[in-house]
């Protein structure tokens, strides 16, 4: 099975936005429909892992993913980018045939 990457910058943002939560909290990538191109990434920090979730773990930080999401992010990579117009988590999905201009969103 392809696995999900984290980069090192993605890992020490997750450490930092976790700090002040409770022991096991993480970052939670999901795939949702909607957005411009069909589907949409849902990033959000969760308390912990749910019982059937896929867990990446680098350098301390937590990264969960539900099992309807985890086919379309199989083999992908999700980094921290800062860039002139905004820092934000990006999704680097080889599945995306693909995505809108903002990122955000993408097609199958």
């Amino acid at each position: 099975m392809a696995s999900i990457g984290l980069t090192p910058a993605a890992a020490a943002r997750i450490k930092a936005v976790v700090a002040t939560e409770p022991p096991g909290a993480g970052l939670r990538v999901a795939v949702d429909g909607g957005g411009c191109s069909g589907f949409q990434y849902d990033i959000t920090v969760t308390q912990g892992a749910q019982a059937d979730d896929h867990v990446v773990e680098r350098d301390g930080a937590k990264l969960f993913i539900d099992p309807v999401s985890l086919p379309f992010l199989l083999g992908s990579e999700v980094d921290w980018v800062d860039e002139l117009i905004g820092a934000s988590f990006k999704v680097k999905n080889p599945n995306a045939k693909s995505s809108c201009g903002c990122g955000v969103s993408f097609s199958v």
